[in-house]
């Protein structure tokens, strides 16, 4: 599903033109070092307008995503992350294999010393899901504040 073949030295999108990849597996994600390593902390990106399309009918599904991560020898480059995101406009897959797909890849890639996934789906059908997904338990001492998503209530 990815091109691990870069080094994380020698980011491929930072400061360049980059066009919007075809599909999750044609994405590039970018690793650069750590700029802190040795300390724990915790790293976290929300893309509240998520969008993917529904497998069976082909109609958009919309999603507020949170990545929480805590970094090891290297921190995922955000335009990278974006363009990645973003290659899941025209993806076909259930909210499951999306959000635990997004987690796996980056977990697998950057190799940080943890990181855990909500997706927070919107409702198609009267039924909004969500999907959690993280690599095991926290690291030992590591704050992790509430991932902020309210639970869907409606319209009132």
């Amino acid at each position: 599903m990815s091109d691990s073949s870069h080094t994380p030295l020698q980011p491929k999108h930072l400061g360049q033109s980059s066009e919007l990849p075809a599909s999750p597996g044609a994405a590039l994600l970018d690793y650069v070092p750590n700029p802190r390593p040795g300390e724990l902390y915790l790293v976290r990106f929300a893309a509240p307008e998520f969008t993917s399309l529904c497998p069976v009918t082909g109609q958009p599904d919309f999603a507020h995503l949170v990545i929480d991560y805590a970094p090891g020898e290297t921190i995922v480059e955000s335009k990278s992350l974006k363009l990645f995101l973003g290659s899941f406009r025209n993806h076909a897959g259930f909210h499951e294999d999306c959000t635990v797909g997004i987690g796996r890849r980056l977990f697998d890639e950057m190799q940080p010393q943890w990181l855990r996934i909500g997706g927070y789906w919107y409702p198609r059908g009267g039924i909004p899901i969500d999907v959690f997904w993280q690599s095991g338990p926290p690291p030992l001492g590591l704050w992790l504040p509430d991932q902020g998503v309210a639970s869907y209530r409606g319209r009132g």
